[in-house]
């Protein structure tokens, strides 16, 4: 059959994720002052790149909650132990930086006009829905998708395919109606795929080595490959 709706993740997919996070904390050290522990700037933002993957493999895993994996992160890069509601107050300083730094990518809204009226837009995210909904409407984007799911709520993580399959059903389409589009190609792709949808590989940074994934390497490609869709043929569409 053919694909009827397109499912996206957002971040570094159509929100700039790791320019913004990156910014913001940039902008948060230099109002808060730079932790003990780190010899400069660029070392805790790298710092707190890491601790970001491993708590939220932790929420992934159902090892912690929302609000935990935010606390222990702020406990983590400060390196000391903190009541909740003072590493909720850091991280909330930290979030109005981070949020002033929000952008998405310049393909994102011309490849939504690009598929619009030709395909059913919705989202699953790996974080949380008030988070995910309000970022999205702060970019102007919200009314471009039908459904918004997201792992908080769900009680289930990309790439399990639980989460896909949610998805689909919030659509009211088959798995094999959907191609799901997202920036990793192991949580998204691939588990888009072994979910039964069409996975697409969005390869920004020309990575590739993954020839068994359908792969882009920016979202204008996607009409295309789309339009041309027979079940998308060979993987590593654009090398």
């Amino acid at each position: 059959m053919p694909i009827r709706a397109v499912l996206w993740d957002i971040d570094d997919t159509l929100f700039d994720y790791t320019t913004a996070a990156t910014t913001g904390m940039a902008r948060h050290l230099a109002a808060e002052g730079l932790p003990g522990g780190y010899s400069t700037p660029d070392e805790a933002v790298d710092a707190w790149h890491r601790l970001t993957r491993r708590h939220w493999e932790r929420f992934a895993a159902g090892e912690t909650d929302w609000e935990g994996q935010r606390r222990d992160r702020a406990r983590d890069f400060l390196g000391r132990p903190m009541e909740d509601a003072e590493a909720d107050a850091w991280f909330e300083r930290h979030i109005s930086h981070y949020e002033a730094a929000w952008s998405l990518f310049p393909d994102a809204v011309p490849v939504l006009d690009a598929l619009a009226g030709t395909y059913r837009h919705a989202v699953l995210s790996n974080s949380a829905l008030e988070q995910q909904h309000r970022k999205l409407t702060v970019l102007g984007v919200r009314d471009r998708f039908e459904s918004l799911l997201c792992a908080a709520e769900l009680g289930v993580s990309k790439p399990a395919a639980g989460a896909f399959l949610a998805a689909c059903e919030a659509l009211a389409l088959p798995p094999s109606d959907v191609v799901y589009v997202g920036d990793e190609p192991d949580i998204d792709a691939r588990g888009a795929t072994a979910a039964g949808l069409t996975g697409v590989w969005l390869d920004r940074g020309g990575r590739g080595g993954r020839p068994e994934l359908v792969r882009i390497t920016a979202l204008d490609q996607l009409p295309g490959l789309l339009a041309g869709n027979t079940r998308f043929g060979a993987p590593d569409t654009f090398g």
